[in-house]
């Protein structure tokens, strides 16, 4: 989530509150929504589509791509990769395909553009970042996987190709997966996957397997980045909380971690998982972070020390097995989180529905989360 008003810092949306008896974390619901009005999305290379009326009745209808489930937003979606959330509705891409949808709750997805990528393998359209001047540019910022390599590109209203902003990050078999985020209004940070070679995420030389700062990234493809953290496995997210520290997901051969820079530059490593569950998206504020997982089908819910940030407790899971693989995660501005599933991708299991987007509630007081 990111705010575009007054001084033009980026903040995010979700609060995540304390512990609660049941050991799960509560979302503040005071949130707002970091556009009033909501902005109206134009397309790159085409119009959006006029999507259906919403049912007049209470009564969830059924059919084909209707999941009963109230809390599914989108479904029949293919493979899922970033995911924004505009407060009360959604931006979510598609991993394989290169499409940008817009969804809203009983509303059929939108079709707002598509990029030519490179699917093969965990490579594609992988992320997505509005501009920090999203609501007069209409700009969006997009992490791809091109047969040559990957990338950031910005794409622009109103039509036209995408522009390359930050271009020759090694690709490989796997180790495609990156994350965008705009920390500034002139500083874009960039996580990078290691192409499947632990050595490149180690080398300097390297834009392989790393944290990169972009200052005053442009659609000219010279960026010089900078190297922020090293040693990146599978790159899951970045996600900002209030105080202005960054947090990032990765995958290790050894296991999965959440990290934390913060915003003196001190880097720590606030929680691992020996298991590797498969961290992937991330949304975060100032005492918590929810984090998607993949293998472990579920959305953890981390809280942190409101001084220290420190992670002292096992995350708490929310959703298992309710919904599948889960891949990306956004704050939607009213005490939920939006998820994305990969039930389509290697190794998951499909439904009828899948792939789908999905509100996760605030876990009720001494319960374990959504049934």
């Amino acid at each position: 989530m990111k705010s575009v008003g007054g001084a033009r810092r980026l903040v995010v949306g979700v609060v995540l509150g304390s512990m609660l008896l049941g050991g799960c974390a509560r979302f503040d619901d005071s949130a707002s929504s970091p556009f009033t009005p909501e902005p109206t999305l134009h397309g790159a290379n085409i119009e959006p589509k006029k999507p259906g009326q919403p049912p007049t009745s209470t009564t969830r209808p059924s059919g084909p791509c209707i999941d009963p489930d109230p809390a599914v937003v989108a479904t029949c979606l293919d493979t899922t990769g970033g995911l924004v959330s505009l407060g009360g509705s959604a931006l979510v891409t598609e991993r394989r395909t290169g499409r940008i949808m817009k969804v809203v709750p009983e509303q059929p997805p939108v079709e707002i553009a598509q990029i030519d990528v490179d699917g093969s393998g965990d490579g594609g359209l992988t992320d997505l970042a509005l501009s920090p001047t999203y609501g007069e540019d209409g700009l969006l910022y997009a992490y791809i996987t091109t047969p040559s390599d990957n990338r950031v590109v910005r794409i622009a209203q109103g039509g036209g190709p995408p522009k390359p902003v930050l271009t020759g990050i090694p690709k490989g078999a796997t180790g495609n997966r990156g994350a965008i985020e705009f920390t500034a209004p002139d500083r874009m940070l960039v996580l990078t996957g290691n192409a499947g070679d632990p050595g490149a995420g180690a080398a300097q030389s390297s834009l392989a397997g790393k944290l990169l700062r972009v200052n005053s990234p442009s659609a000219n493809g010279s960026a010089s980045p900078e190297v922020v953290i090293s040693g990146i496995g599978t790159a899951g997210d970045i996600c900002l909380d209030s105080t202005n520290g960054v947090w990032i997901t990765d995958r290790t051969p050894a296991e999965d971690r959440l990290q934390r820079l913060a915003p003196d530059g001190a880097i720590t490593t606030a929680w691992t998982w020996p298991d590797r569950p498969g961290v992937a998206g991330c949304a975060a504020a100032a005492d918590g972070v929810a984090i998607s997982l993949t293998g472990a089908k579920a959305l953890a819910l981390a809280v942190t020390d409101p001084d220290t940030h420190a992670v002292t407790a096992a995350p708490t899971l929310v959703a298992q097995d309710k919904y599948g693989r889960l891949s990306g995660a956004a704050s939607g501005g009213d005490g939920t989180i939006w998820v994305s599933t990969v039930n389509k991708d290697e190794g998951g299991t499909p439904g009828p529905f899948d792939d789908r987007v999905v509100r996760i509630p605030p876990p009720a007081a001494g319960g374990g989360g959504p049934d």
